[in-house]
This record gives C-alpha cells, sequence and structure tokens, in this order.
C-alpha cells in the first residue's frame, strides 16, 4: 500500500501542476509576474499537504469511492478559503480568475486521476494484491459471515487470514480460515502474523476491559482496531457517539422513510424515468418488435408483485420465457439453486433465446421504467417480490416492504442473482436503514457498470 500511497501522491501533485498551468494561461498568458509564477511552483505542494491534511492518503479510505472523494472535495473547499482569506489579510488581493480556475481544475482533474487509480486499485485487489491481513475475533457465525463478505467483495482491501473464536469449542477453520486461538490470545496472534487490522465482532465475551487492553497491547504494533457493534446494517449518518455519564453510548437515528427528503426522491424518481421512456422508446419500439416476431408471442410480460406496505400492482417486463413459462414452472421446480423463498436456475429451459440477451444487459426490466412514472416502484429499491414470496417472509424479512421496490438496488450491484437468499435480504434491509438520496445515485452509479459487465444475470 505503500507504494500506491506514494502513486496517489504523485497524481495529485501533477494534478495541480496541470491546473496551475492553465490557471496562469488562461489569466496571464505570456505575462506572468513574479508573484503568481511563485504561487503557480508553489501550488502543488499546497494542494498535497492539504489533502493529507485531511486524510486523503490514509489507507483505510484508499479506493473506497465516496470516502475518498469526499476528502479530495473537502481539500479543495478548505484551501481555496484559505487562500482567498490570507490573500485579503495581507492586502494583496489574489485574481478570483485564477484562484476559481486553478482550485475548479485540481479538484476535478484529482478525482478523475483518483477514480481510474481506484479501478485499478480494486482490478489488482481482486487478484489478491494490496491486501491488509485481518484477525477476526468473535463466535463462529459473525466471524464466517464476515470472511465471506470480504471475499465477495476484495475491493474492500481486507483478507481475513485467522480467527480467534469465542466460547469453549472451537472449530479447527471458519469457511477455510484457521482458528488459531480464542479472545485472549488475539495479541500473541496478531504479533505472530504481523496483521494489520483485528476486527472485533459483536461479542458479549468481549467485555470493555477485554476490548481496552487489546487496543493498548494493538497501539504498540500500530495495527488498526475495527469493532462491529450489534446493528452491523446501521452505519453512517443515523450513527453518532455520545458521551454519558461517563459511558460510550452510540445513538442511533430512526431511517428518513418518510417527509420532504422522501418526496424528492419520488419526484427525481418520475422525473427521470419520464425522460428516460422518452430517449428509449425507439429501443424498446425494436425490442418488443423482435420478441414478437420470435414467437409471435406478447412482448410484454405482465405480473403481479408486492409494493410498499404490502399493497399488490402490475409489474411490466419484456418477455424472456415462453408463453406458458408459469405452466411448465411445477416441471423445473425441484432444479432451483437458490437456497430460500427464490426461483433461479442458470440455464432455465423456459428462457427463449433472445430472452437470454435481454436478461444478460437487463433490457427485458425497461417496462418497469413505466412502473416508476405510476408511483408503484422507485429507481433504486429493495427487488420486488412475488406474492407467494412475500408470504414466507419472516417478521424481519418484511421490513423490505417499508419502501417502494426499486428497478435496481444493492442486490443489483452486488452480484445479482449469484447472491443467495440470506445476502439478498441482508443487502436490502442494510438499503432500508440507511437510505439516502447520495446513496441512490452511487447505486445508479453502480448499475451501469454492472449491467456493461453483464454479470450475475440469468
Amino acid at each position: 500500500m505503500r507504494t500506491y500511497v506514494r502513486q496517489v501522491m504523485f497524481a495529485d501533485f501533477m494534478a495541480a501542476v496541470v491546473a496551475a498551468i492553465a490557471a496562469a494561461g488562461v489569466r496571464f498568458g505570456v505575462n506572468l509576474n513574479g508573484r503568481y509564477l511563485v504561487l503557480s511552483l508553489v501550488l502543488p505542494l499546497l494542494w498535497v499537504i492539504a489533502v493529507r491534511v485531511f486524510g486523503g492518503y490514509e489507507w483505510r479510505f484508499l479506493g473506497t469511492g465516496a470516502d475518498e472523494f469526499r476528502r479530495v472535495l473537502n481539500a479543495g473547499f478548505s484551501l481555496t478559503v484559505t487562500l482567498a482569506l490570507i490573500s485579503y489579510g495581507v492586502d494583496n488581493e489574489l485574481s478570483r480568475l485564477y484562484l476559481i480556475i486553478s482550485m475548479q481544475v485540481i479538484v476535478m482533474l484529482d478525482l478523475a486521476v483518483r477514480f481510474v487509480l481506484r479501478k485499478r486499485l480494486h482490478r489488482r485487489r481482486a487478484k489478491g494484491q494490496c491486501m491488509s491481513t485481518v484477525v477476526a475475533v468473535g463466535h463462529e457465525a459473525a466471524v464466517g459471515q464476515l470472511i465471506s463478505e470480504l471475499r465477495r467483495e476484495p475491493h474492500h482491501g481486507l483478507k481475513v487470514v485467522a480467527a480467534c473464536l469465542a466460547g469453549d469449542f472451537a472449530p479447527s477453520e471458519v469457511v477455510g480460515v484457521p482458528v488459531v486461538g480464542d479472545l485472549d490470545d488475539t495479541a500473541d496472534v496478531v504479533r505472530n502474523l504481523n496483521a494489520g487490522t483485528v476486527a472485533v465482532l459483536s461479542c458479549p465475551e468481549m467485555d470493555g476491559v477485554k476490548l481496552r487492553t487489546l487496543a493498548w497491547e494493538l497501539e504498540k504494533t500500530g495495527t488498526d482496531l475495527c469493532v462491529a457493534p450489534a446493528l452491523l446494517d446501521v452505519a453512517g449518518p443515523r450513527t453518532t457517539v455520545r458521551p454519558t455519564a461517563g459511558l460510550t453510548l452510540l445513538h442511533v437515528d430512526h431511517p428518513q422513510l418518510s417527509g420532504p427528503r422522501q418526496m424528492v426522491k419520488d419526484l427525481f424518481d418520475r422525473c427521470a424515468a419520464g425522460c428516460a421512456l422518452v430517449v428509449l422508446a425507439p429501443l424498446m419500439l425494436g425490442i418488443a418488435v423482435a420478441i414478437k416476431l420470435s414467437d409471435k408471442g406478447p412482448a410484454l410480460f405482465v405480473q403481479t408483485r408486492v409494493g410498499k406496505d404490502g399493497r399488490p400492482f402490475n409489474i411490466y417486463k419484456f418477455r424472456t420465457m415462453v408463453v406458458d413459462a408459469e405452466v411448465r414452472l411445477a416441471e423445473i421446480r425441484a432444479k432451483n439453486e437458490n437456497d430460500g423463498v427464490l426461483f433461479k436456475i442458470r440455464k432455465d429451459p423456459r428462457v427463449t433465446v433472445i430472452g437470454a440477451k435481454l436478461r444478460k444487459s437487463s433490457l427485458d426490466e425497461l417496462p418497469q421504467l413505466f412502473n416508476i412514472v405510476r408511483g408503484d416502484m422507485s429507481l433504486v429499491g429493495p427487488r420486488p417480490a412475488l406474492p407467494r414470496e412475500a408470504a414466507q417472509y419472516a417478521d424481519h424479512v418484511r421490513r423490505r416492504l417499508v419502501v417502494k421496490p426499486g428497478l435496481t438496488g444493492m442486490w443489483q450491484v452486488s452480484g445479482r442473482s449469484e447472491l443467495s437468499w440470506d445476502e439478498t435480504v441482508r443487502l436490502d434491509l442494510r438499503y432500508v436503514e440507511n437510505w439516502s438520496f447520495a446513496l441512490d445515485l452511487q447505486i445508479l452509479w453502480k448499475t451501469f457498470s454492472v449491467i456493461f459487465r453483464g454479470s450475475g444475470a440469468y
């Protein structure tokens, strides 16, 4: 990771050099006076310092996307304000045009360069490179879930190499990771393996005294300590630390499931879906004609799904299966490859040739834009469930129904049909509990990448 940090610092420096040259050229041309020449030479160094101050080179933020980009934006805003205040304070006002151009170009170039570097880092991490080793501490089930999650999403840069389990009886390994001790052995295990991070999962046995002692031991080796609260899928703006009566309490706000922000989401969804229908109308017409000509059956497939608060609605999709697909379902139900209430098989004999291509590219979902305009669905939300699926929901799973189902969602950008039922539920519940407009935009952005790769669809 040190090499990658140096690459990022060099990229930041060069982005500032280009920005300084561009600003000086636009504002002064060839008549650059001495004061701005000095500032243009110093600006790249000031930019690197500003990014460092705001944590832009801390490894835990590199490659994460939103957190990394937010620090670059904060550095850009703060450096702009600082330069403006200094110039005002010394009564030597800077050219506004020079300042605006240089800082805007720096930020835009830096974000673009870091995006490219982040994608390259993710490819390397997918190959097992640039990873930080992790010792997972907790109960077997929680440790197994963490290992599986980090393996499925290696772009986080964390690899569990050992586990320390609570309890008297521990297996020799958890999901292929060796169990090397119990809670009291954690510090020794970290020293022996030279691990970079310790992840302590929700575990009553790891009380305040033990956790504090472990933190002191890890401080000696510079090992990072991550503690997962019991509410694993509640994070971000909903959680704040509140010191009360000598205790450190984690305050959890209620999710924003109604009010002005949901109204903005609904307005954005309908406007975006309406515009998409206008732009994609020729493509949708061509798909409909191709389906109709292939087997003379209907182009659209209409099916009842369960929406917000359990209300049923008719969902529209391009037909990707034979006309009597529902009748033939009973013949192949025993071949279900999903481990929950969903029915999924990789080579479903009912899928037509055109249907397979539409599913691969997710073009069969386009008619759901009409559902969004009507208000039955959102652009982003949990997977729309069939009535027979919703009837089998456990009480905690019904939490998915407090918001509108989505055309895409966290399940879409995290594996699509390759996800297990439990994983799909966990992702949908995480979305419900942590919804924000920014999260919607992030999922929409990732959806285009997933559709382009065509991974996980069948």
